[in-house]
Order: structure tokens, then C-alpha cells, then sequence
């Protein structure tokens, strides 16, 4: 068996993590297994459909490496891939479901039924627990009622008949086995007056004519799998491996919600972490490889991704871990790679200085791109700052001790022929061991003179060479001004 899997988002919005996620395995689970890895558009709900939104899923793919092998533009013999293409193909196999008795027509107004009528797209009910029996009275009426009703001109949907006894059982590769009364579910929508499927029904027909072997999704489709099982069957069609996914929540075991100010993929980007660890850490959101290895490529996922360590305890998402993974595959970065992302995010008044010497020092320090501006700031231009900043105990460092050395260490520099870091370091060395100081000592209050802030990317004389000979002497002039001001 050549295992196909899908990715079905409907173009109503952006890219969320669950989103991601499912993509991601469903991605994963192709790539591991030798498969082929779909996408489909599920954009039958047409009135919440945003144009915006298709572009969002080819680019969000696209941002986190997600290559799929067969798609709208990409077709591989199962087209077309996009729902509102394939109208004639659900009204063909509701008309065959009618025939056989598995469906029938309804011409109830929606507010005349107690029914669920889930929007496309959207689970029957998203807090897993099923609603209580409720059927359709028109599953009651004659092939003439029916007849006269249609030559009327009265608008119906077609429903699925549920049976009124039994159970449905099904098999989930996470949850294991799950039975569910027949009574606990309502006689679905399967095709709506306007002649488009619900997702309930098209996602049906669409995973057994698209050749999809298993089926990934989140857990609150569980309650409505009965359904789509009771579809197979009246099919005929062999039912494919279900696979759920675990709930992603916050800390306080809350849902992610975009509503609430919760990210997406597109906005976690922005907000400066690379699309390469978002992906790693989502892939660890409700997985594990069965070790203590947490830093993974997308092609190293490939190799060692299974189905079987997929959990069913919610997964907890912690901006906290994604940034320690964040800065870990930051690190990971070549020089020259980090250089090209991190150019982006430094002020224009930078290009005077040797930006690439500061991409060396930012590089082992930057835990989100973001952090970038606010951390070299201080490069275009010192910060007002208090004399108290040159207080520092671990260094025996108070501002009159940090005046002495400013004063002393500013002939050393004016005179010093080559300037770079080795050797602006080793006249300072020199200076502290003639003078009986602590090389900490030293470079605290040069450091703090040169930034005017508690944590600079790199040491006193690291900064000093970015800054040049002049810029230097003039900041520690500066330094030693305020310091006299308030000293003296």
C-alpha cells in the first residue's frame, strides 16, 4: 500500500498552529513512509471564504518547507484538488446514496429542526461530546410526498439516514478503539440546497476518490468519524486509518484562539522566530521520538517521525520552549546565513560600521530576530543612562574607581597603532596588571562609557573595534564628563 496522506484547510483565515501541525505530520507520515503527501482546498463554505486566505496556505507551506507532491497546481491524476470544483461529483454520489436509502431529501427550514447542521469545515461538535437523537421528520415521508414537494419548487438539503439502532465502532491509531451509539447522531446535512456539500460529505468522497490511505486530523473529529464511517459503508468503500491529534493548549489548558490574541504561523514569524524551529517545535506538540533529542531539522523529522508516538494527552504550547528553540537553531546558523537574516533587522545608521563583525557578536546571544534592533541600538548612539550603571560588585567596580580607569586607559588608546580586538585587549591586560586592577575592573567602565546600557553582544574592547578609534575616544570622553558631574 502506497500511503497518501492530506493537508485540507479551508481558505476562511490564517494559518493557524493546529493548522501547522497537521500539515506537518500529515507531511511527516508521507515522507517517512515513502508516500505521497496531497493538498486539497476545502472552500465549499463560500460565504466565509477569504480570498487572502489561499495565498496564506501556499505561502505558509511554502515558509515552513512543506513540499506537497500533488494539489491544485500539481496534479497528480486526482484533481481537481479544489472543492468548489468537484460540485457535479458530490451531487452525483448524493444521488446515489438517495437510491439506496442511505440519504434522503429534507425540506424543513433550519429553524424548524433541532439538527446539527455543522458549517463546512467545522466538526459536528467541537467539545467531543455527541448532542442527544434527534431525526428529521421528513425521513418519514412517501415517494409522492417527495415528488409533489420537489414539483412545488420547495428548496431541500440531502441528509444522511443515521440508523436508529446499533453502534458504530472504529479503529484510531492514538485513541484505539471508539464505539458510539447511532442514536447519539443526527441525521447530518450532506448536500445543501444550494447544491454544495457540507465537509461533513465531501470529505468523504474526496479521501476515498483521492486514494487518501490515512487520515489525519485534530481529536475533536471523533465524535463525528461514526458518521463518516456509516458514509464508507453505504459506499461500499473500504475506510481508511484514522489518525487524531492531540489538543494544543496554553498554559492554563485554555484552546489557542486567534480571537484571544493567541499567534499563528505568519505572526510567529514576524515576531522573529525562524519558520525552521516554529516547525521543529510544533512537530514535539503532542510527539516525541522516544528520546531526549529536541532540536530537529525538517529532513531529520523525516527520518525519524512515526505515528506511534503520537500522544493523546493535550499538548501544553509555551512561547518560553519555542524560544529556546529558537535561539538554539539561531545558533545552529552558519555566520553568513545568520549575517543575511540579521541585516534585516539593523537600523539604516548602522551601515557605517562593519555590520558583519556585529553579526558575529549577536549571533550566540539572539534568541528572536526581533530582539535584533533593540539590542544595537546603543551602536548609533549612546543612551541616556545613570552614573549607578558603573556600580558593579562582581567586577569591584564603583564610578570613582571606573573614573580613575576611563581617565587612565584614554592615552593608552589615543596611542595605540593597530586597532582591533586582540590588541586593544592585550594594551588593556597590560594596563591592569601595571596598575594592580582586576582586567574586569577595566572593562566594565569602558563598556559601560561605549553603550550606556547593562548588556551589550560583546565585550568592551569587542565594541570598541565596531566602534573605531575616534568614535571610542569620544564616548569615553562622554563617560568621563558625566562621571565628573556627578562625582565632583
Amino acid at each position: 500500500m502506497t500511503v497518501r496522506t492530506r493537508f485540507a484547510p479551508s481558505p476562511t483565515g490564517y494559518m493557524h498552529i493546529g493548522n501547522l501541525r497537521t500539515a506537518l505530520f500529515a507531511y511527516l507520515a508521507a515522507r517517512r513512509y515513502g508516500g505521497k503527501f496531497i493538498l486539497r482546498i476545502e472552500d465549499t463554505d463560500q460565504e466565509r471564504n477569504v480570498p487572502e486566505s489561499l495565498a496564506a496556505i501556499y505561502s505558509g507551506l511554502a515558509l515552513a518547507g512543506l513540499e506537497y507532491d500533488e494539489g491544485p497546481d500539481k496534479d497528480g491524476g486526482y484533481g481537481p484538488y479544489t472543492q468548489s470544483k468537484r460540485l457535479s461529483i458530490y451531487q452525483a454520489h448524493a444521488e446515489q446514496l438517495l437510491v439506496t436509502g442511505a440519504a434522503f431529501r429534507c425540506f424543513c427550514k433550519k429553524e424548524a429542526t433541532n439538527l446539527e447542521d455543522s458549517e463546512p469545515g467545522e466538526p459536528a461538535d467541537a467539545d467531543g461530546a455527541a448532542e442527544p437523537s434527534r431525526r428529521d421528520p421528513c425521513r418519514l415521508l412517501t415517494n409522492g410526498e417527495i415528488e409533489t414537494k420537489i414539483n412545488a419548487g420547495e428548496p431541500f438539503v440531502i441528509r444522511q439516514r443515521i440508523p436508529d439502532s446499533g453502534s458504530t465502532t472504529f479503529e484510531d491509531r492514538v485513541y484505539g478503539t471508539i464505539t458510539i451509539d447511532n442514536v447519539q447522531l443526527d441525521d447530518q446535512v450532506l448536500l445543501k440546497s444550494d447544491g454544495f456539500p457540507t465537509y461533513n460529505f465531501a470529505n468523504v468522497v474526496d479521501d476515498h476518490l483521492m486514494g487518501i490511505t490515512h487520515v489525519m486530523r485534530g481529536q475533536e473529529y471523533l465524535s463525528s468519524t461514526p458518521k463518516y464511517n456509516l458514509l464508507y459503508e453505504a459506499f461500499g468503500w473500504p475506510i481508511p486509518i484514522y489518525v487524531h491529534l492531540p489538543l494544543i493548549v496554553k498554559l492554563d489548558g485554555s484552546k489557542l484562539s486567534k480571537r484571544l490574541g493567541d499567534p499563528s504561523f505568519e505572526d510567529l514569524v514576524m515576531m522573529g522566530y525562524l519558520p525552521e524551529a516554529i516547525v521543529n517545535y510544533i512537530a514535539l506538540l503532542g510527539w516525541s521520538p522516544g528520546d531526549d533529542q529536541e532540536l530537529f531539522s525538517l529532513a531529520e523529522l523525516t527520518q525519524v517521525f512515526s505515528i506511534d508516538r503520537i500522544n493523546k494527552a493535550s499538548a501544553i504550547f509555551s512561547l518560553e520552549k519555542l524560544t529556546w528553540i529558537n535561539g538554539e537553531h539561531i545558533r545552529a546558523l552558519s555566520i553568513d546565513e545568520f549575517h543575511t537574516l540579521a541585516e534585516k533587522y539593523y537600523p539604516d545608521e548602522l551601515v557605517k560600521y562593519n555590520t558583519f563583525k556585529i553579526s558575529e557578536l549577536m549571533q550566540v546571544r539572539t534568541e528572536k530576530l526581533t530582539d535584533i534592533p533593540q539590542m544595537v541600538d546603543f551602536f548609533t548612539a549612546v543612551p541616556e543612562y545613570d552614573v549607578d550603571m558603573y556600580q558593579h560588585d562582581k567586577s569591584k567596580c564603583t564610578p570613582e574607581i571606573s573614573l580613575e580607569v576611563l581617565k587612565a586607559v584614554t592615552p593608552i588608546l589615543n596611542e595605540l597603532s593597530d586597532w582591533d580586538n586582540d590588541s586593544l585587549y592585550g594594551a588593556l591586560q597590560l594596563f591592569a596588571k601595571a596598575h594592580g586592577y582586576k582586567i574586569g575592573t577595566v572593562m566594565w567602565p569602558i563598556r559601560t562609557a561605549l553603550s550606556g546600557v547593562p548588556a551589550t553582544p560583546g565585550g568592551a574592547t569587542a565594541l570598541a573595534e565596531i566602534l573605531g578609534k575616534a568614535e571610542t575616544l569620544a564616548r569615553i570622553d562622554a563617560g568621563i564628563k558625566k562621571l565628573e558631574h556627578v562625582l565632583n
